[in-house]
């Protein structure tokens, strides 16, 4: 049974502070259509421009998630997307009066509990899930950063941190279904070092921190003169408890610092653009290794959308050009007739197969041990194919020549071997001008690419005809 698309019932409205601003800002959450995902409006702009939550709008990572479309940006958006993406809502247009989201209690509880007061409601369209095929790795060698994405029917996340710390040392936390995120991750609050609390309070940062909304971890030794400070500072009389932080606030759970990684990465994910089928495995993931990865993931995604749009031919069926008929068109003989039969033919396009044999001549001096069809040979055999398709607008082809002036973007993804068979097609990139074609060339032995390059070819007549 396909999951349908949801959006909420109702429009609801979130009022707060932002925590690096120290600005008031009012979040209005309404209903959107299908395949909307998730975008934010400045209300507070000129013309309300809008902000899609997209790793390509990826601004700023240093002090939580911005984002920056249209001339306006939105930061801090990272607790709000886990609530969407944990409580599986696609679709959502967020009015928000300034430039970041509020912190609230430096969790996504309240987001979660004002959403699920709004109710879902059921869409016509499936759930645009993107399932992860093949393993994607992310690693930071410096930063001891590694995340990976295995295919799995769900979506389960594993996060792993370590701060080198005698209060905060490693810790784990995981979710076996996303399911679990509203009773499990989402009331767990983002956290911070006092030493990085203070660097921030004397730049001016955290304007609109209070010490209710984040878990505050003392790593060295504190003076009654420095909590006397911080006490001042917010209002608050502060102590150290025994867990090693102030005691501000009471932790919720005894790993609360890596189920908020977790939650943070949950919401960094929703850069993607799309909700996800996998399972995630992080080691000390941060903001920028969470851009990256839902960036790369974004690559993957494109890779995969090509690869669906490549047909696969079969090189049995009956060819529009045989060997003999190829011959009559192109001036090429053996060893250098690349092309074995064309497949298929158009205005605007062609398709050739060649067929690797342990005979061919190169075989001797290249690689004989272990013989490789060399990638310059595969360009020749895929120039040779799209010759074919220029050819083929003159009346009178075997009075001309197609001579290639340029090569771009060439590239070898796979090893051809003896014994297989290269599908070359050959597509026009724009209308043939002045005996010029721009074309686009893919070579694929069964469903996989085997090289791929842009070229260019003038056809000219031979001389004497």
């Amino acid at each position: 049974m396909n999951v349908k698309q949801r959006t909420i019932q109702s429009e609801i409205s979130i009022s707060g502070i932002g925590l690096h601003t120290g600005k008031a800002v009012n979040v209005t959450i309404k209903p959107a259509p299908e395949f909307h995902w998730y975008k934010f409006k400045r209300v507070d702009l000129e013309g309300g421009p809008i902000v899609a939550v997209d790793a390509d709008n990826v601004s700023d990572t240093s002090r939580g998630t911005t984002i920056t479309q249209n001339g306006a940006s939105i930061s801090t958006i990272e607790h709000l997307m886990a609530a969407l993406v944990g409580l599986q809502i696609d679709n959502v247009l967020i009015e928000i009066d300034g430039p970041e989201v509020p912190i609230l209690d430096g969790s996504s509880r309240i987001f979660v509990e004002k959403l699920v007061e709004a109710g879902f409601i059921d869409q016509e369209a499936d759930r645009d899930y993107y399932e992860i095929q093949d393993n994607i790795v992310y690693v930071e060698k410096d930063r001891k950063v590694e995340i990976i994405a295995m295919p799995l029917d769900g979506y389960r996340l594993t996060c792993m941190i370590d701060f080198n710390s005698p209060v905060l040392g490693s810790q784990h936390a995981s979710i076996s279904n996303i399911t679990e995120f509203k009773n499990e991750i989402s009331g767990s609050r983002t956290f911070c070092f006092l030493h990085e609390l203070e660097s921030l309070v004397n730049h001016n940062l955290i304007k609109g921190g209070d010490l209710s909304n984040a878990i505050v971890i003392v790593d060295k030794e504190v003076s009654k003169e420095e909590l006397d400070k911080l006490s001042g500072l917010f209002n608050k009389s502060v102590e150290v408890a025994s867990e090693g932080i102030l005691d501000n606030i009471q932790l919720r759970y005894q790993n609360e610092p890596a189920r908020h990684k977790l939650l943070d990465m949950i919401g960094d994910l929703a850069l993607v653009g799309r909700p996800l089928k996998g399972h995630i495995m992080a080691a000390r993931p941060g903001h920028a290794a969470n851009a990256a990865f839902a960036k790369k993931i974004k690559a993957q995604i494109k890779k995969d959308k090509n690869r669906k749009n490549l047909k696969v031919y079969d090189p049995n069926m009956t060819p529009v050009y045989d060997t003999v008929q190829i011959m009559k068109i192109l001036p090429h003989r053996q060893p250098m007739l690349m092309v074995d039969k064309i497949l298929e033919l158009s205005e605007t396009h062609v398709v050739g197969l060649k067929n690797v044999t342990m005979n061919e001549d190169i075989f001797m001096g290249h690689f004989p041990e272990a013989p490789v069809f060399p990638g310059v040979l595969q360009i020749e055999a895929m120039a040779q194919t799209g010759g074919i398709l220029v050819l083929n607008t003159v009346p009178d082809p075997e009075n001309w020549l197609t001579l290639f002036l340029k090569i771009e973007n060439a590239r070898f993804k796979n090893q051809v071997t003896p014994g297989d068979t290269i599908i070359f097609s050959c597509e026009l990139l724009e209308p043939i001008r002045r005996g010029i074609a721009r074309m686009k060339g893919v070579g694929m032995v069964g469903d996989k690419v085997v090289s791929e390059a842009e070229l260019m070819a003038q056809i000219v007549k031979v001389k004497g005809n």
